[in-house]
């Protein structure tokens, strides 16, 4: 579901050069922190790169990106 939302020229203007640099449109990039705001504000206590690497995570295992750990290797 879409929905259209009025954002500050200065967020939109701010979010385009990290939109570039991660391949991304720039509403994808602003809905990205937004995702991000929230796992940090669910999240206090946890490292922001820790939360940045979970969210990865997670998106690389629905995209079948799995590979099987090994114990002892």
């Amino acid at each position: 579901m879409s929905t259209a939302l009025k954002l500050s020229d200065e967020l939109v203007e701010m979010a385009k050069p990290h939109a570039a640099a991660e391949h991304r449109s720039v509403p994808k990039q602003i809905e990205y922190w937004a995702r991000l705001g929230k796992a940090v504000d669910d999240n206090p206590d946890l490292p922001v790169q820790f939360i940045k690497d979970t969210l990865l995570a997670a998106q690389e295992a629905k995209a079948g990106m799995l590979t099987p750990y090994e114990f002892g290797a």
